[in-house]
C-alpha cells in the first residue's frame, strides 16, 4: 500500500506531465495533443480558440477582416467561414491544442499542401495561403471549405487519433471519404465519384454515396474519425 502511494503522488504527476523545453524549435510537440511555439519577438497565426495556455509577453488579435486581401475576403463571404485565425505575437511560449485532437507538425520546404480548413491549428507567417472553396462537396458531401499552404515555415494540422498517409500514382488512383480527408499535395487533380441511388439515399446503401478521387503523382492524408462540416457554397 506504501509503495502505491507513493507511486501516484502529487510530486510523481506533477514531474510525469511537466513541461518540458526539447529544442526542436519555433514550433514543438509537447504531447501527442498539445503543442509549444516559441516566440522571440515575433509571430505565429494560430486557431481561434487553440490557446490553452502562455508564459511570457505576448499579444494576442484577432486577424483584421482584410489583413490578407480583399480575394480573400470574398473566397470567406462565399463560403461562410468567417474570421477564424488569431495572432500570437511578442516573447513567451504559447501552448495550443485543438479538442484532444493528434497535433502533426509538418516542416515545409517550398511545398504546396491543401488541408481541410478546420484541420489548421496553427503556421509560421512565412508561409502563403489561400482559402480554395469545392462545389460539389459543398453541396453533397456536408461541404468543405479548404487551404492552400504553400512556401517555406512551419505549419501543424490536426486530426482525430492517428493519421494515415496514402500514396498517389499516375497508375493508382485513391479515393476518400470527403469528411475524412485531411490534405493532400496540392498538384493532385481532385475530382469525385458518386454512387447516388434510391437505396442510398434512403440510407440503405453499402457505402458512402460520395468519394474524393486524387490522381497523379502525391499523396492523402485521411483520419480514422468522420466530421460533420456546415454547408459552404462556392465553387
Amino acid at each position: 500500500m506504501t509503495e502505491t502511494i507513493a507511486r501516484y503522488s502529487i510530486e510523481d504527476f506533477v514531474n510525469s506531465t511537466a513541461q518540458q523545453d526539447k529544442n526542436e524549435g519555433f514550433f514543438e510537440q509537447e504531447t501527442p495533443r498539445i503543442m509549444e511555439i516559441n516566440l522571440s519577438n515575433n509571430l505565429a497565426w494560430i486557431k481561434k480558440g487553440a490557446m490553452i495556455a502562455y508564459t511570457g509577453d505576448v499579444k494576442f488579435t484577432l486577424e483584421n477582416l482584410f489583413e490578407h486581401g480583399i480575394k480573400t475576403v470574398v473566397k470567406r463571404f462565399v463560403s461562410g467561414e468567417g474570421g477564424s485565425l488569431v495572432k500570437a505575437q511578442g516573447t513567451g511560449k504559447v501552448y495550443i491544442a485543438d479538442e484532444g485532437k493528434k497535433i502533426s507538425i509538418l516542416n515545409l520546404k517550398g511545398d504546396s499542401l491543401i488541408v481541410n480548413g478546420s484541420n489548421v491549428l496553427a503556421f509560421e507567417p512565412s508561409l502563403k495561403w489561400d482559402v480554395k472553396l469545392m462545389k460539389l462537396a459543398s453541396m453533397m458531401a456536408g461541404g468543405l471549405t479548404n487551404i492552400e499552404i504553400k512556401g517555406d515555415g512551419m505549419l501543424a494540422i490536426t486530426t482525430m487519433y492517428e493519421p494515415l498517409t496514402l500514396k498517389v500514382t499516375p497508375d493508382k488512383p485513391v479515393m476518400t471519404d470527403p469528411s475524412a480527408t485531411i490534405a493532400w499535395s496540392a498538384n493532385l487533380k481532385t475530382g469525385f465519384k458518386t454512387d447516388i441511388s434510391v437505396k442510398t439515399l434512403l440510407g440503405r446503401g453499402s457505402g458512402d454515396s460520395i468519394q474524393m478521387k486524387f490522381e497523379g503523382d502525391g499523396f492523402v492524408v485521411v483520419q480514422p474519425g468522420s466530421l460533420i462540416y456546415p454547408v459552404y457554397g462556392g465553387e
